[in-house]
This record gives C-alpha cells, sequence and structure tokens, in this order.
C-alpha cells in the first residue's frame, strides 16, 4: 500500500539524515504535538500519530530501505514473503490476518475482529504490535533531552541623534522564563500523581490479533501505572512566558541596521540548561538635512551667484555645531567640499568620519532694471558658451 505522507517531510529532516538526526528531530516534534500537552487538539493528536508513524519506518534500516526503494513501507510484506519472521524465540506469525491492524494504521475502518482493552490508543494497530515484539518502545524515544534557551529578536525605533551620540533605552519584550512553580520540573509541586487511566494502574494494555492475544506496555504511562501531575502554572512546559522591561545601551555611532546583543535575555532553556540571547535591531529614522553614508555625513548647502564666482567663507551645519567652510573663487554648482573628522565617532576604530558638503548655486530674483541691466553686463564680459563642449561630443 503506498505511503500517504512522506516520511522524510513528516519528520522535518532530509533524506540523508542519519539515525541520530532523525531520532532527535522526532523527540523534538514529538514534545511538540503530544496529546498529554495539547488536550482536546485533535489536529495535534493527528500529528503525533503522524510522526509516530514516520518514525517507526525511518528508524528501522530494514523498513527504511523498503521505503527509499519503493517510495511506501507495509507491514504486509512479510505475508508476501510467506512467513513474517520472529522474534528469535519461535514464534510465527504465518496463518493470522492482521489486515484489519494494517488499515487501522493507515486511518482505514476498524473491523469487528479487533478489539483492544483498558482504554487503550486505537491508533497504533499493527504498527504498535510489532514495536513491541521487537523490543521498540515509542515513549523511550521522546524523553526529553535538556535544550539551551531559543534567541530572540526584536527591532527598535531610535532617531538620529541617539544614533549619533549614543543612548540608554528601555525594550519591553515578552519571553519564556523557568516556571517559579515547578523549577522546570514541570511536575506540579509536591510529586503527587494519579493511576493512568488507560491501562488502569496496570501498565499493560491488552490487543487481539485473530485469536491471539497479546500483552503491550501502555504507551501512556510506559508501563509505570501512574500519571504525574503536571504543573498547573505552566501546565507541564517547565516554563512560562512573562513580559520584562530590558535596560538597552546604545553605542556613540550606531548605523541603520545594526544589531545589538543582550546576553541570557532570550528564553529560558530547558532542565538547567542556559537561557538564549535577545538581539535587537536598529531602525534609525533619517534627518531632515544630514544624510549619512557609514561614518560620513553629507549635506546640501545652497550659495548665491556672486558667492561662487568671487569667493567666500560661510558657516555649514555639522553633527557637533558650525564649521567655516571655504568657497574659492569659480566654485560649480554641486561641487562638494570635505570637512575633515566632522562626521560620525566609530566607537570601534576610536576615530571620525569627514563632512561632505555640497553646495547648490542660487540664481537671483530679477525684481528691477537695474539688476538686469549688472547681469548683461556680466554676460557681455563672459562671453563663452558653458554648453560648447556639449556639442562636441555629440
Amino acid at each position: 500500500m503506498p505511503a500517504t505522507q512522506d516520511y522524510y517531510e513528516t519528520l522535518k529532516v532530509n533524506r540523508k539524515a542519519s539515525t541520530d538526526d532523525i531520532r532527535k528531530s522526532y523527540r523534538r516534534l514529538a514534545r511538540k504535538y503530544h496529546p498529554d500537552l495539547n488536550p482536546g487538539d485533535k489536529a495535534a493528536e493527528d500529528r503525533f500519530k503522524k510522526l509516530q508513524e514516520a518514525y517507526d519506518v525511518l528508524s528501522d534500516a530494514k523498513k527504511r530501505q523498503m521505503y527509499d526503494q519503493q517510495g511506501f513501507y507495509s507491514d504486509s510484506a512479510f505475508a508476501a514473503g510467506g512467513a513474517a519472521p520472529n522474534d528469535g524465540a519461535g514464534m510465527g506469525f504465518s496463518g493470522f490476518d492482521f489486515s484489519e491492524y494494517f488499515a487501522q494504521s493507515q486511518g482505514g475502518p476498524r473491523s469487528a475482529r479487533s478489539n483492544r482493552t483498558a482504554g487503550a490508543d486505537t491508533g497504533g494497530g499493527f504498527r504498535d504490535l510489532f514495536s513491541q515484539f521487537f523490543g521498540r518502545n515509542a515513549q523511550a524515544d521522546e524523553a526529553p533531552t535538556p535544550e539551551r534557551g531559543t534567541d530572540l529578536e526584536y527591532a527598535l525605533n531610535i532617531d538620529f541623534w541617539q544614533a549619533i551620540r549614543g543612548t540608554q533605552t528601555r525594550l519591553s519584550i515578552s519571553h519564556q522564563e523557568v516556571c517559579e512553580s515547578c523549577h522546570g520540573t514541570k511536575s506540579a509541586p509536591g510529586g503527587g500523581s494519579v493511576t493512568c487511566p488507560q491501562c488502569e494502574g496496570t501498565g499493560n494494555v491488552s490487543q487481539m490479533a485473530g485469536s491471539m492475544k497479546f500483552n503491550l506496555t501502555c504507551p501512556r504511562c510506559s508501563g509505570a501505572g501512574r500519571l504525574h501531575s503536571v504543573c498547573p502554572t505552566c501546565h507541564g512546559d517547565g516554563r512560562v512566558l512573562r513580559n520584562e522591561t530590558v535596560e538597552v545601551r546604545i553605542p556613540p555611532g550606531a548605523q541603520n541596521g545594526s544589531r545589538l546583543r543582550v546576553a541570557g535575555k532570550g528564553n529560558a532553556g530547558t532542565m538547567g540548561m542556559p537561557p538564549g540571547d535577545l538581539y535587537i535591531t536598529l531602525r534609525v529614522e533619517p534627518h531632515p538635512i544630514f544624510r549619512r553614508e557609514g561614518d560620513n555625513i553629507e549635506i546640501r548647502v545652497p550659495i548665491t551667484v556672486t558667492e561662487a564666482g568671487l569667493g567666500t567663507k560661510i558657516e555649514v551645519p555639522t553633527i557637533d555645531g558650525r564649521a567655516l567652510l571655504k568657497i574659492p573663487p569659480g566654485t560649480n554648482n554641486g561641487q562638494k567640499f570635505r570637512l575633515r573628522d566632522k562626521g560620525v565617532l566609530n566607537s570601534r576604530k576610536g576615530i571620525h568620519g569627514d563632512q561632505i558638503v555640497e553646495v547648490a548655486l542660487v540664481a537671483p530674483k530679477v525684481k528691477d532694471e537695474r539688476t538686469k541691466e549688472i547681469l548683461r553686463e556680466l554676460a557681455q564680459l563672459n562671453p563663452e558658451d558653458p554648453r560648447s563642449q556639449i556639442w562636441e561630443k555629440v
């Protein structure tokens, strides 16, 4: 029977993944979708069953080989060979019809001949039966492993001057902290437990296969017969979501897109592992006059025609105040001048950038005849055509 799902995609691994990688991915996903941690969530329960089915095949070398070669795996392939392999004790399964169990595992209707007592899970079917004989314990594979807390990413908007001069600000974040009630153990304070409702405290459930009855380890309590009550504060996660205000120091010269790290302010780890870190991406608001390029500051300053022709000294704004800029005679529109060390302080290198000043010529406003006469006289004294070079290159 062809597989109804891509087992590698279900377990979020590639086809060349090692057995260890498959096991780690299965444990992580099984914890996330386990029915006990998602009560009443049908989608999570279905996802959990698909994870079990995929892991059962990919974690077994022979089953995985058949799946990779044929594109599917079928337990009924045993019957095609005339007899199923035994467990080493001489127990054969030829002559018994397990088709109703296989139909269950593929989502088919349940046969009236199939029976499971003591409230056992009806989703395992034939696959769960064989996992017991061959020593597989899905619950053991779900044993939690310590994990470092995940990192958090936040964005912070600051204005131009905060980025230039540096500042101290506060940022409100939400992150997972170790539960104060259970201290990360996930169990209710006092260590209380209740009888497992699936096996009624026996640690085993029964399953019929034709005329044979098998006693299987209870999948819910792993044979313990009792379930430890989960912490009511964190609902068995070991961590709770908290809001916190974090002090953030922004160094002088911070740029748009700069990434700051605050150690230990990410989500809490599990089973005593350290928390993750908080990463803050800065978004710097633009300034109406100054424009930043790396450590340099760029600015466009207007000058008059006479200032450009005769030359002069003008005051220009910088991020540190006013500075004097010399305009030489014959300055052209768009010409750029450099003010050394008037840019942004690079806190890592300990040096300043420069300020680049671009001048923009402003034509005089002609309001009277005298002004017109002066401009006509100027044109007669300077008859050259500034566009002549353009025509020479056309």
